[in-house]
């Protein structure tokens, strides 16, 4: 009984006991038998993650935050790939993930979509769900970075460093982060009184950036470029040296994401970090609430993201 408490974390265990009992646990190799526990508690321990593109930084960021805080939980995490993230492909990533006995899902879908758990299922009856998207809350918790504010502090950035207006390269318009950063740059321009560019979108690809920049950097005084990711800004910077551009001297450049890569851009580039571990931490905590407690968090937790200064940012020359 003592061991039992101990591997399931309950609180009444005397400090000396549970440190005996994981000595012990270590000297003998120990590991629990999760399906016998699965049999004993009506739980699987696991929990079902719905996602499209892990090739993409941000979506595959989020998922290691969420597997690293299932595991330290002690949950496991199945994957679910969404080819078409509609009503359908929703529907039967929910159904697989049943099948396979998930305690939740969480729904790692940035895309746009007019899903509704209870539509998603055919019969309403999904097992607890949490979203990760920048959109708006559904009936099911949300757990999102604060894309508008991120987007306002690199144009804010951009304009308070002297540059009369900012141009964006933004994401493709289907995403939910996309649309967000594209609101953030226009209100910090507005709120500014400058000049609002028409947007060039681009998919997130580094060539998508690349491709995006030969049609900005076409255009007439063009100083500073607010771009949607950091892969798109890579795409810029490629694009910038076979114009004869410099990185800040003749245009400067802010990202988005942070990914690890960023401070060895050339030069270091100034971007707009996101906390993923922080997000999967808190997706994860919020649906162990609802599996192991019923309890209904928050309906929208929101993070706010950080400016990060690097060197691809600087004073207009001209």
């Amino acid at each position: 009984m003592t061991v039992s408490r101990v591997i399931n974390g309950h609180a009444k265990v005397a400090e000396t006991t549970r440190a005996r009992v994981h000595a012990a646990m270590d000297t003998l190799d120990y590991r629990p038998n999760l399906l016998a526990r699965g049999l004993a508690s009506g739980r699987s321990h696991s929990i079902g993650v719905l996602t499209v593109d892990t090739t993409l930084f941000g979506p595959s960021a989020a998922l290691r935050g969420i597997e690293t805080a299932a595991s330290a939980r002690g949950y496991s995490v199945t994957i679910t790939h969404l080819v078409d993230p509609d009503q359908t492909a929703v529907a039967q990533g929910a159904s697989l993930l049943r099948s396979r006995s998930s305690d939740g899902v969480i729904l790692l879908q940035p895309l746009i979509s007019e899903v509704e758990p209870g539509e998603a299922s055919g019969t309403g009856d999904l097992p607890p769900l949490v979203a990760i998207h920048a959109g708006n809350p559904g009936p099911y918790p949300v757990v999102s970075v604060d894309q508008r504010l991120g987007a306002r502090l690199a144009t804010e950035h951009l304009l308070g460093l002297g540059h009369k207006t900012v141009w964006h390269i933004a994401g493709p318009s289907v995403w939910y982060e996309g649309i967000e950063r594209v609101v953030g740059w226009q209100d910090a321009l507005a709120a500014a009184g400058a000049e609002v560019p028409p947007v060039v979108h681009g998919d997130w690809s580094a060539a998508s950036g690349y491709r995006a920049a030969r049609e900005v950097l076409g255009r007439q005084g063009v100083t500073a470029i607010f771009v949607g990711n950091d892969s798109m800004t890579l795409g810029v910077l490629h694009a910038m040296h076979e114009l004869g551009l410099r990185c800040p001297e003749d245009v400067s450049l802010v990202g988005f994401d942070d990914y690890p890569e960023a401070e060895f851009f050339s030069p270091g580039l100034t971007t707009i970090r996101q906390d993923f571990d922080e997000i999967g931490r808190l997706s994860v905590a919020v649906l162990l609430d609802l599996i192991e407690k019923n309890v209904a968090s928050p309906q929208h937790l929101v993070l706010e993201p950080q400016l990060v200064v690097r060197a691809s940012t600087a004073p207009p020359s001209r």
